[in-house]
Order: C-alpha cells, then sequence, then structure tokens
C-alpha cells in the first residue's frame, strides 16, 4: 500500500500511521526525505484501506496494494453473475426489469406484468413502499402492495423487484420480493444495506443522485462485507442544473464500473429522463455502454398513476426496447435472457 501523508506532521501523527502499521502487520519505509510518501508492504485486506484513511496525518491512498476491496475487479476474478428467478445479470447475461413505478391495483399490476412479460421482462418491478420527496404525497400501498405482488408473482412467475426502505422491513419484504432495491434516497443507508446484506438475497442497489462512483462502490461494500455477492449496481442518473431531463444518465460511469469492479451494472433510463420519449434512447446508450440490463418504468395507463406518470412509457415502446436489447447484446455476443414459457408458472 502506498501511502501520501500530509506536510509537516507533529511526532504524535506520524507514530499514529506508524503504530497502524505495525499492529496490521505491515513493514513502513518512506520512499524520500520529506516523509510524505510511505510504502506498506504487508497482508491488505479489505478493510485496511478505511482504517488509514480514518487518520488525519494521511492525505490519501494512492495504491490500495493487497488491501483491495470486496467490490474490486482483480486479474482472473470472472464476472459475477447474479440471478433472480428466469433473469440472470452479469457474465454475458442482459436482463430486462419492467413494470409500474408504484404498486396501485391488483389489476392495473396483473395487467402491466402479462404485457412486459410477453414483451420480454424476467423481472418485475413496482414499489410497494415509496419514498417520496414530499410527505403528502402517495407513499406506496405498503402492505397491501406486498400482497398484490406475491399473488401477481404467482400468476405471472415474474421475479419480483421491489424497494425497501427501512431495516425493519427487510424481513416482510424479503417474504415476497426476489431481490432488494435500494433506492438512490437510501444509498447511504448503512444500517439498511447491513441487514439487505445479511438477508442473502440479490440487492439492486442504485447510485444516489450526488454521489461518486467511488461512494457508490463502497455503498456496495456494505452488502458484500455481509458475505452476500449477489449485488447489482444501477445507474439512475445524476442530479444536474438543466431542467430539460429529470437527472444526467452518466452513461461513462457505466462503461467505467464494467473495468474496475466485478459486479454487474444495470440503467434506469426511466427516472435518468423524466420523459418517456426519451427512455428508449438512453437505454440504447446504456446497454452499448456495456451495461448487464435495463429498468423500465412502464403503464398502459400513466395519465391514471399515483406516481411518476410523465416517464412511464407503454408496454409497446417496452417490446421495442426488448429489441432493441437484443440488437445489440448481438453486436459483442451477449445474450437477452427471455422469460420461460407461459406454461412454466409457478
Amino acid at each position: 500500500m502506498l501511502l501520501r501523508l500530509r506536510k509537516n506532521l507533529s511526532r504524535a501523527e506520524l507514530e499514529a500511521v506508524l503504530g497502524l502499521a505495525r499492529e496490521l502487520g505491515y513493514t513502513a519505509r518512506f520512499l524520500e526525505g520529506s516523509k510524505e510518501l510511505l510504502a506498506l508492504d504487508g497482508p491488505g485486506a479489505p478493510d485496511h484501506r478505511a482504517r488509514f484513511e480514518d487518520l488525519a496525518a494521511v492525505s490519501g491512498v494512492l495504491d490500495a496494494g493487497d488491501a483491495h476491496e470486496l467490490f474490486e475487479r482483480r486479474p482472473g476474478r470472472p464476472d459475477t453473475v447474479v440471478r433472480v428467478g428466469d433473469a440472470a445479470f452479469g457474465g454475458g447475461k442482459i436482463a430486462l426489469v419492467a413494470g409500474p413505478c408504484a404498486i396501485e391495483s391488483y389489476e392495473d399490476t396483473l395487467e402491466i406484468a402479462l404485457a412486459v412479460r410477453e414483451r420480454g421482462a424476467t423481472c418485475l418491478r413496482g414499489g410497494a413502499f415509496k419514498p417520496r420527496t414530499s410527505p403528502y404525497s402517495f407513499q406506496g400501498a405498503r402492505t397491501r402492495g406486498l400482497e398484490t405482488l406475491a399473488r401477481v408473482k404467482l400468476e405471472t412467475g415474474l421475479a419480483v423487484v421491489t424497494e425497501v426502505l427501512d431495516p425493519r422491513d427487510v424481513e416482510a419484504v424479503g417474504e415476497v420480493a426476489d431481490m432488494f432495491q435500494i433506492g438512490s434516497r437510501n444509498m447511504q443507508n448503512s444500517a439498511l444495506l447491513i441487514e439487505v446484506g445479511k438477508a442473502k438475497k440479490p440487492v439492486l442497489l442504485k447510485r444516489g443522485f450526488a454521489a461518486t462512483l467511488r461512494e457508490f462502490l463502497l455503498a456496495a461494500e456494505y452488502v458484500l462485507s455481509q458475505g452476500n455477492d449477489q449485488v447489482v449496481l444501477c445507474e439512475r442518473g445524476i442530479r444536474g442544473f438543466d431542467p430539460s431531463t429529470r437527472n444526467v444518465l452518466d452513461v461513462g460511469a457505466v462503461a467505467h464500473l464494467k473495468r474496475v469492479t466485478h459486479l454487474p451494472i444495470v440503467v434506469d433510463p426511466s427516472h435518468a429522463s423524466g420523459r418517456a420519449e426519451l427512455v428508449r434512447p438512453l437505454a440504447r446508450a446504456g446497454l452499448a455502454a456495456g451495461a448487464d440490463g435495463l429498468i423500465v418504468e412502464v403503464h398502459p395507463h400513466p395519465e391514471t398513476t399515483h406516481s411518476d406518470g410523465e416517464q412511464a412509457i407503454d408496454p409497446e415502446a417496452f417490446r421495442q426496447i426488448a429489441a432493441d436489447a437484443r440488437a445489440i447484446a448481438a453486436l459483442d455476443g451477449r445474450e437477452v435472457v427471455a422469460p420461460r414459457a407461459q406454461g412454466a408458472r409457478r
């Protein structure tokens, strides 16, 4: 490991660094006379980097050496493939997740689920619990929404991806969900990340709307540190200054993440754009950058929904996106996973 130390350290500050190095089993040596670059030779562990970064004397870790974090892509490490029902994310597999923003009625949810399944989705998205900016906005159907998801899951065989907001709800949501969704607002809710990590179910982790990529990956590290490597990262756009779109889809982040982590990445073009007519081109861009899947809001009657109707596409638009996905996947030897035959219901 290579540390950059601050200038003009006191004896106590320097001893704090050297003492921690000895405690963790490292041999320390300065690389130049000013004592600003400190090389550490030793065992390496995921938590060591963070422990050195916490010290006031350390201005930065220039090279983590063998102290790799669990999210890092290392030589010889294959891509993690996360399987959720019929879906598979990563390792050359692409999966499509689609459904309403919020679960409202059973009839609407079943109609949407059947429509997106017929058009290529392998997972149903839909929030029973909704985090909203205003406390007076629709907060989701909550327990009734979970019951609706459970019924629709049995009817269609689609795996369920739904958001959990509170560590106290992990067990209840996990009885229905095949994959926990952690929303943008909760990306750094460490208590929640630890609980879903302990649950040992797949996790779809959305990037915070003002999070750096390192902050995003360290949020995933909370889940990984609990022994759960079934994490799918989701780029859903970051906050910009131009109101033309709801957020700014960071396509470069998708390409970068494919290089630095073994975890699969999906793109949410619905939240990134905030506009139904922009969802398809952003979905194409995300897949072309290497995304392992899409999560898309679909509703046949967006004018009636209580949440995010302006960004919901209709089922036929989703059919076009699914066709785009298959075409883009074929360009680089990947495959869009298809749902099982309609008769093969759970």
